[in-house]
């Protein structure tokens, strides 16, 4: 075999080694890569399970929520206190409302107090948050003319209710993992029923902090 073709011959087996050394560098980076994102993906998906079932071990809760004080709005999705709230006009004061009344305001608190407790107790490492909305009734027009007293008057319709609650002992604030979020939907809230007279009641929410679950 003449020189020149030996040299042809090594060249070409050094050029094939390098070829080889490449493509072995880029397969090393791309299995490290889809590794990776496979890693970040299964990652993803365990915490959102563990969401899912924190939220659903919730749902299942909050069924033992006694029927004489709570409905379930199936279009929203969320629990509705019955009782039959009359605030005087344009007013926040729940004395006045009558006696009867504020004891099954209190008796529902108690019944969400207990829950909270032993939700609590279960997950310790699961922060939650129960939200009291108020809701404003309209009339004349008063949504167009003044929306915004309608927010201010629902909000300090939900804060008088939680003080109520507070005053005879149901303090949220003492779960260490428990946060209550009061608020006022005024008279836009999604839970709005057809009759008027029914938008005077509050709306419950009770759902884990999205984000702090995966902790556990």
């Amino acid at each position: 075999m003449s020189k020149s073709n030996e040299k042809k011959r090594d060249f070409f087996w050094l050029s094939y080694s390098d070829l080889m050394t490449s493509l072995f560098f880029v397969m090393l980076v791309l299995f490290v890569l889809v590794y990776t994102m496979q890693a970040k993906m299964i990652g993803e998906l365990t915490a959102a399970k563990i969401e899912l079932d924190e939220i659903h071990k919730i749902q299942e809760a909050l069924k033992n929520l006694d029927k004489r004080y709570f409905v379930f709005d199936t279009r929203n999705k969320r629990y509705k206190l019955k009782v039959d709230v009359n605030f005087k006009g344009n007013s926040s004061n729940i004395h006045d409302i009558p006696t009867a009344l504020q004891n099954d305001l209190l008796l529902a608190g108690k019944n969400i107090f207990d829950l909270m407790t032993k939700l609590t107790k279960e997950n310790p490492n699961v922060n939650y948050l129960v939200i009291v909305e108020g809701n404003t009734q309209r009339t004349q027009g008063n949504f167009i003319t003044m929306p915004d007293v309608g927010y201010v008057l629902s909000y300090n319709r939900s804060l008088s209710l939680v003080n109520l609650w507070q005053q005879n002992g149901l303090n949220f604030k003492s779960f260490k993992n428990c946060e209550i979020l009061i608020t006022g939907s005024g008279y836009f809230g999604k839970s709005r029923e057809l009759n008027e007279a029914e938008n005077r009641k509050f709306t419950i929410q009770i759902t884990p902090k999205i984000g702090n679950i995966i902790k556990k």
